[in-house]
């Protein structure tokens, strides 16, 4: 898997913003391409999330695997059983932690995980909604919100978020 950079990134969240139409082809790309993954996000299991937090979340998946696939990568349909592993993998992982922090709680998935972009990018989107007012994310969902992404990031960029290693700046 290549290196997702922050620059294909930002390119996917210009293209996903640059209109309605380039949103909803982007919805239904995803939907021929990743059926399982995208349906994933509409379980009940996300109905403890507000609509805000939904749609939030929904949107970030979106901006991911576009900016996959905006990198030439060829990736096959995930899997149920691909979602349940690193699901159940990064909340094993994240059980251990004992910061008290989002940032800090979250160190522990960038060690040597090669696709730190990505991963900063989840955070990232998730922690800025704490300065606002009405922010979209609760703090009480910004965890789960987050292993959820990371979740459907591992299953679209392989066993440990690729093959390239990179750690983590901080």
């Amino acid at each position: 898997m290549k290196f997702i950079s922050e620059h294909l990134i930002g390119q996917a969240a210009e293209l996903l913003n640059a209109s309605e139409e380039n949103y909803e082809r982007t919805v239904e790309e995803m939907q021929a391409a990743q059926p399982v993954l995208l349906s994933y996000f509409f379980t009940e299991n996300f109905e403890v999330f507000t609509r805000k937090e939904q749609e939030y979340l929904f949107y970030l998946l979106l901006v991911a695997w576009r900016a996959i696939t905006l990198s030439g990568e060829d990736l096959p349909p995930v899997t149920e059983q691909q979602l349940a592993q690193a699901e159940e993998e990064n909340w094993e992982q994240l059980q251990g932690v004992r910061a008290k922090g989002f940032h800090e709680r979250l160190n522990v998935f960038f060690e040597g995980y090669p696709q730190e972009d990505l991963l900063a990018f989840a955070e990232d989107a998730l922690a800025e909604e704490e300065a606002e007012e009405a922010p979209l994310v609760t703090q009480e969902g910004r965890e789960a919100l987050f292993v959820s992404l990371k979740s459907a990031i591992d299953c679209l960029t392989g066993p440990g978020g690729g093959k390239a290693a990179k750690s983590r700046k901080t």
